[in-house]
């Protein structure tokens, strides 16, 4: 497991290296005290996923703070002793000082102190010293209060069970805490304690599921003395800041505190259970260091482990597949949704959940005013596939940067009643931040916001992703690093064939792209920044923004990657900068090997009248060079008629209906590579010979008098030279002074070019 990932999806802050004392196995010879009763909260009505408490349901729960603020969870074990995590208290090896915390215990909210509630500051913090890192084990903490509790209806210890007991895996027992209730979305205002019922997973279990790769490919060993609870399919979980709270059973009318919330691969994740510190295996440690005057904790008997009636679990692995993302067949999609403003075209958006649609902010926004959302939602409708009838919308919840960026045109619309998602309409699965769209994923293009129907047949439709290099660089900055696997990517470029029956730019056409893992359909990208005729067109990717429809919808289904092939190991991971730009574009960049698609992006096929087929070059979006042998016949001046066909020289396969019979016959350029990996053209063939080749470098001047837009290398730029035995680029041609001059042809294209 790389740190990376642990740094950024467990629970909470993990910390390297243990703390000092030694887990000696000592046996229980004392009984508990008589006086000392637990886990028995005053009687009461009665995270991720969860629900408020009630007051004095949890009288155990501790909030422990560093710096005037809740940092982690903690249980009362008894009057002066306090339960919480390793990793809560170990920062880069070293435990912090028991003086910088305190704990605050009968809390029910955070906001101000109510009744019962009270501070005690922490004299001493224990851990176990064979903790190292969280996923290691060993993960708890003992806190000695510097004055004991105030024990009350408020304030009271938890009990601990005995080495000896096993909680039945499918038991039903409950975590609680004052963490996040999503992923990087913090409990809001009042914060109110949140409590959620998780089943306990046997063993064998849990490790199938985490046998099975997960965010970032990653797989995990569970260890002795850790517990596994929650749902294979997710949606409940603990989260961070809940971290060293409890995780508490009832058993013959007592709660006994069955694990220490620990670790977790992000909250709530399919197939991804939360990980809990197992307490019975640490009754040892706990009654040796847990001494003084005071009563210490309670293990009380418990009654014989008990399967009756209980989900068995033990053996049985069931790999919960997505909810979302299910489609009959491409182009039939059940999460299509068409908001209908009196007064306006319908706008296409896409269901993200039983109760929200995702659709461009554009469609709904006055220009004018566009900080002001439209008051008049009783008049709009919502169709979904399958309804007999329309929705009703009752909320419209605009990104905050939509009227600033393109990238973020989006808006959340919230129907007044939850759809039936067991029916026809079905939700479309959303990415995660980390989410890595492979290259030559496949994917499909739908209607997004006011658009038009795609010209064309269906599989037009079709398109593949090219690498993130290669989109970075054509439409990023110069010299800037493109974004590793894991990270947000600036945009996502699908090369598909659909233009080349339309013969024309959709600069007016809006889409989103969906892309297809194992089966299941993500909403990869909307539309993006006009790039006018320049190809491929780049989609804003939505993987910046599902925090954000996560946080507002609190139900829309967020997927972990499910395609793991990367590549070979370090061929996605080397940090890369982007090679010379121009206002079109980078220039020179070659895509990676596609199924589908042009490999030489920059090839174009110049008929000339009478059958001849020669290379051109595009140098820029108006210009194409060419060698003038190719086009004018020996002799002649008079230019010939000349069509040039873009984008289809190089192409496997060739776009149904232009196959050709005929190859392109004369003057094949000469290209090396740069060091920063674009592509220079280095030569034209000279008229006979395909393998002379005439310097391009002495035609500087006459072609950037002739086309303003080329771009030459700079000087700094050299060529990067393949090694030894490969197809070598001779270093000395683009300057050298005895080679042949080249004749050069430059061909102005006009809007009746097809491209």
């Amino acid at each position: 497991m790389s740190q990376h990932l642990l740094l950024s999806l467990v629970i909470l802050a993990i910390s390297p290296i243990p703390g000092a004392l030694q887990d000696t196995a000592v046996s229980p010879t004392q009984e508990e005290p008589e006086d000392l009763d637990c886990g028995r909260p005053e009687p009461s009505a009665r995270i991720m996923g969860g629900s408020d408490a009630q007051p004095g349901t949890w009288p155990w729960q501790v909030s422990l703070h560093r710096g005037g603020g809740h940092i982690c969870g903690g249980s009362l074990i008894a009057p002066s002793w306090v339960l919480s995590a390793a990793h809560c208290f170990v920062t880069n090896g070293t435990l912090e000082p028991a003086a910088e915390w305190s704990a605050l215990l009968g809390a029910h909210s955070q906001d101000g102190t109510p009744d019962g509630a009270h501070v005690r500051a922490v004299a001493a913090i224990l851990v176990p010293d064979n903790y190292s890192r969280v996923e290691r084990g060993a993960d708890l903490a003992l806190l000695r209060l510097a004055a004991p509790a105030k024990l009350g209806p408020a304030v009271r210890p938890v009990c601990l069970p005995r080495a000896s007991h096993r909680f039945a895996h499918g038991t039903a027992c409950w975590a609680t805490g004052w963490g996040d209730i999503q992923e990087a979305d913090p409990l809001p205002l009042p914060w109110v304690l949140q409590e959620v019922e998780l089943i306990l997973l046997g063993e064998a279990a849990c490790q199938c599921l985490y046998s099975r790769p997960g965010p970032f490919n990653l797989t995990f060993q569970l260890l002795p003395g850790m517990l596994c609870a929650g749902y294979p399919e997710g949606r409940r979980d603990t989260c961070q800041g809940d971290s060293g709270g409890p995780l508490v059973c009832e058993e013959a009318g007592r709660w006994f505190q069955a694990g220490i919330t620990s670790f977790g691969f992000g909250c709530g994740r399919r197939n991804r259970p939360g990980v809990f510190t197992a307490v019975a295996p640490y009754e040892a440690w706990i009654r040796e260091h847990v001494k003084g005057p005071e009563p210490g904790p309670a293990f009380p008997s418990q009654p014989q482990e008990s399967h009756s009636g209980l989900q068995e679990l033990r053996e049985n692995c069931t790999i919960a597949l997505p909810e979302c993302g299910k489609a009959l067949q491409p182009g039939t999609w059940p999460w299509e949704a068409r908001v209908m403003v009196p007064g306006s075209r319908p706008c296409h958006g896409a269901l993200v959940s039983e109760s929200w649609v995702l659709a461009p902010a554009s469609c709904f926004l006055d220009p004018i005013s566009s900080d002001r959302p439209p008051r008049d939602l009783d008049a709009w409708r919502v169709l979904l596939p399958s309804r007999p009838r329309a929705e009703r919308v009752a909320r419209l919840v605009p990104h905050e940067n939509a009227s600033w960026e393109d990238a973020s045109d989006l808006a959340l619309l919230q129907l007044r009643a939850p759809v039936n998602l067991s029916a026809a309409p079905r939700p479309v699965c959303l990415p995660h931040p980390e989410h890595y769209f492979l290259p030559g994923s496949r994917c499909r293009l739908a209607r997004w916001g006011r658009g038009e129907p795609a010209p064309g047949l269906s599989p037009l439709l079709e398109a593949e992703l090219l690498g993130g290099w290669w989109c970075h660089c054509l439409y990023g900055r110069q010299g800037v690093p493109v974004p590793l696997p894991g990270d947000p990517p600036h945009a996502l470029c699908p090369v598909y064939l659909e233009e080349e029956e339309a013969g024309r730019c959709w600069n007016d056409s809006r889409w989103s792209l969906l892309c297809q893992e194992e089966g299941t359909w993500f909403l990869a990208g909307v539309r993006g920044f006009s790039t006018g005729c320049l190809r491929p067109r780049a989609f804003s990717p939505l993987q910046t923004h599902g925090p954000w429809i996560s946080h507002v919808t609190r139900g829309a289904y967020l997927e972990d990657q499910l395609a793991w092939d990367w590549g070979p190991e370090g061929e996605e991971t080397e940090t890369q900068t982007c090679p010379p730009h121009t206002e079109h574009g980078a220039c020179g960049l070659r895509p990676e090997a596609a199924q589908m698609g042009v490999q030489w992006p920059w090839l174009a096929e110049v008929h000339v009248a009478g059958g001849r087929v020669c290379t051109g070059i595009l140098v820029a979006p108006g210009w194409v060079l060419a060698a003038t042998h190719c086009v004018l016949r020996l002799g002649s001046t008079t230019v010939p008629y000349i069509e040039v066909y873009l984008g289809r020289a190089g192409t496997s396969p060739l776009p149904q209906g232009h196959q050709l019979s005929r190859l392109v016959t004369s003057a094949p350029p000469l290209l090396c590579q740069t060091e920063g990996g674009s592509w220079v053209l280095t030569g034209m063939a000279v008229r006979g010979s395909r393998e002379l080749f005439a310097a391009i470098g002495p035609e500087e001047v006459w072609i950037s008098q002739t086309v303003g837009e080329a771009h030459f290398l700079s000087p700094g730029g050299s060529p990067y030279w393949p090694p030894e035995g490969s197809n070598l680029c001779h270093p000395d041609i683009a300057g050298a002074s005895g080679s042949p001059r080249p004749a050069l042809f430059l061909l102005l294209l006009t809007p009746l070019i097809q491209g």
